[in-house]
């Protein structure tokens, strides 16, 4: 009875108690970041900023804090005026993005290696003390690291070396000496060690970044700064001969003056040798750069001769055909030439395909055209290839390149088309790839990714004597980009003279293509989703991944099936920040494209419709009218293609 009165006294504090100790528990098994963020915000949140952090609440809810899997995948406070340490944190082993900037954290930056998800750390304008954790060079996986407006002191860090995806790396307005090491970062972009006590010279590899990366270091010389001043070695050799000849000086009065006369001969010697050595290796080395650039330019002589000198047989056939009436066939609006004009003009050669070789070919009148030399090619014959010329002539459209004029012979066919000044996008995205390299933007990406959608559209809406047309082999070597910086689609309708043994994957194909089922439209828009894949990622369509033979959609959904989504795109793109979300939305349209049954693929009219939709272009009646445009080429650029510009 006694207990029974005693009771409702410490019943309420009973079922706080449990109830909290629940919660706890619940919270606990349901998520093993919980105790460590709780921890966290006890020992750092001393000004109550973190009130939405309430155990009663799903901790994926917090502020701040984003989930993936039930795990801790981001957490950004930022200005919360939190302190402390945050060693609590280094529990979160799936944490991919930690942003700490503007508090008042201190003590040393603990280890973070169990981090090893870690993208992206931003850990700027605090009061961390202690040398640059080594710990954090093993985190691989880092694209951006911030480490600016604290007390770290040390020197540089020799490992930052192997951070080799590192596109940001701030150590600014710190207590770091010492020289830069002459690192390798291949895609760092920003770069930003202003501010500390630096020495020595600045590595070549960084010279490209301004002064400002660099200012308040007094001991810090090299380009973009002062240029270094040299001291003569000869000078302070001689210091310790010098201060020996002092009278009173013992070095003096036991021969010191015929040692150091020894000393500076050998110094001399040592010199002169030396310099002997550089000389001989520095002649070595720039007489087999000499030797190899002169290999390689006759290589290019050899490769951009005329269509004249180059192919003496193509001249011979070109005659004999003039004997037989075989003469250059002109479309609507092409300015006019001689076939004599084309095999005289200075040609340089443009690239190999599965069809031929293509040239530049620079008139006699200065006018320049793209030649393709059809090879290994199957054709029925003369009246075949002339009606499929006739159709792919009669094309115009702002997205495709204009094909001027057609030579056919017995054994020379040749195609004229306007030249792109700007060459193509396989070559805008993987050319010169490395330091020096100029980056696609993102703008231009999806510029060239909406333009190109739409050419391929209006080449699936021509419709051929009830056969609708397809591109056939849609490729970034077949995307060009024209003195305006428009992109323009060419080498479509020409995959019906493949021959059957040239029709093997290339990264683009569409499964039922590979089969050896007829190519159709719904073929042409899984490689589109492999060219958009492609944009997206800066990976060749068969080499996603470090080389390894890989098709390139394998790779891009494998990686998206892990829900990471960020990790398939270009390197290139993450300085991109606020087009994250484009990026994720073009993803999606390729991954739609390239879904392995042909019926579950949109046709390119959606697909233009979309794009445009993405980039924010209020979209034309004409894109779901396409098949209606005429072939005319006074009506089709202006009526649809200018209309969605």
């Amino acid at each position: 009875m006694t207990l029974l009165l005693l009771s409702p006294s410490i019943l309420p504090t009973t079922i706080f108690t449990l109830i909290f100790h629940f919660l706890l528990l619940t919270h606990a098994t349901k998520n093993p970041d919980f105790h460590p963020l709780l921890a966290f915000k006890t020992a750092t949140d001393t000004s109550h900023k973190l009130t939405t952090w309430n155990i009663t609440k799903d901790l994926c809810t917090w502020y701040g804090v984003s989930c993936l899997r039930n795990r801790v995948s981001r957490l950004v406070l930022e200005n919360l005026e939190l302190n402390g340490s945050i060693q609590s944190l280094t529990s979160l082993t799936q944490l991919r993005v930690l942003s700490l900037k503007r508090n008042h954290f201190n003590g040393p930056i603990p280890n973070l290696s169990n981090l090893t998800s870690l993208r992206l750390l931003f850990l700027s304008y605090n009061n961390f003390s202690g040398e640059f954790p080594s710990t954090l060079t093993s985190l691989t996986r880092l694209y951006r690291l911030e480490l600016s407006h604290n007390n770290l002191s040390g020197e540089f860090p020799v490992n930052v070396n192997n951070l080799s995806r590192l596109l940001t790396l701030r150590l600014d307005e710190n207590q770091i000496h010492g020289h830069i090491p002459n690192i390798d970062l291949s895609y760092i972009q920003d770069f930003n060690v202003s501010g500390n006590s630096l020495s020595g010279q600045i590595p070549e590899y960084l010279a490209g970044f301004p002064d400002s990366s660099f200012t308040q270091n007094p001991s810090l010389c090299g380009t973009p700064l002062q240029k270094c001043k040299n001291l003569p070695a000869l000078a302070s050799s001689l210091v310790p001969s010098s201060s020996g000849s002092m009278p009173g000086n013992k070095a003096h009065r036991y021969g010191g003056p015929r040692m150091g006369s020894l000393v500076l001969i050998a110094i001399i010697l040592g010199d002169v040798l030396v310099l002997a050595i550089v000389s001989l290796l520095l002649y070595c080395y720039f007489w087999r750069n000499h030797s190899n650039k002169m290999k390689e330019r006759k290589e290019r002589e050899t490769n951009s001769k005329s269509l004249d000198g180059e192919n003496q047989k193509m001249v011979y056939v070109g005659q004999q055909g003039l004997e037989k009436g075989n003469k250059m066939v002109f479309f609507e609006g092409a300015k006019r030439f001689e076939l004599e004009d084309l095999l005289r003009a200075s040609a340089e050669m443009l690239g190999k395909g599965t069809l031929g070789t293509v040239y530049k070919a620079v008139l006699d009148d200065g006018s320049v055209v793209a030649v393709k030399r059809l090879k290994e090619v199957h054709i029925g014959g003369k009246k075949e290839f002339e009606q499929r010329m006739e159709v792919i002539g009669r094309l115009r459209h702002t997205n495709t390149v204009t094909l001027k004029a057609y030579y056919f012979a017995r054994d020379e066919k040749l195609l004229v088309f306007d030249y792109m000044v700007n060459g193509s996008l396989f070559w805008l995205l993987h050319g010169n790839r490395g330091p020096g390299r100029t980056p696609l933007a993102w703008t231009t990406r999806i510029k060239i990714a909406a333009e190109a959608a739409q050419g391929v559209a209006f080449i699936h809406n021509h419709n051929n004597n009830n056969n609708n047309l397809t591109h056939g082999n849609i490729k970034s070597t077949n995307i060009l980009v024209d003195v305006s910086g428009t992109a323009r689609v060419v080498d479509f309708g020409l995959s019906i003279f493949t021959l059957p043994s040239t029709r093997r994957s290339n990264g683009y194909r569409a499964p039922e293509a590979l089969d050896g089922r007829k190519q159709s439209q719904k073929s042409d828009v899984y490689a589109f989703g492999v060219l958009l894949m492609e944009i997206l990622t800066g990976k060749c369509p068969s080499a996603a991944d470090g080389g390894a033979e890989v098709e390139l959609p394998k790779w891009v959904q494998s990686v998206v099936r892990e829900e990471w989504t960020a990790e398939v795109f270009d390197l290139e793109l993450m300085r991109y920040k606020d087009a994250e979300e484009e990026m994720v939305a073009l993803l999606q349209i390729a991954l739609t494209c390239t879904a392995a049954a042909p019926d579950q693929r949109p046709k390119m009219s959606h697909v233009v419709k979309k794009i445009e939709e993405l980039r924010g272009v209020v979209v034309s009646p004409c894109h779901d009218t396409l098949g209606s445009v005429s072939e005319s080429p006074s009506v089709s650029e202006d009526a649809c293609g200018g209309a969605t510009h």
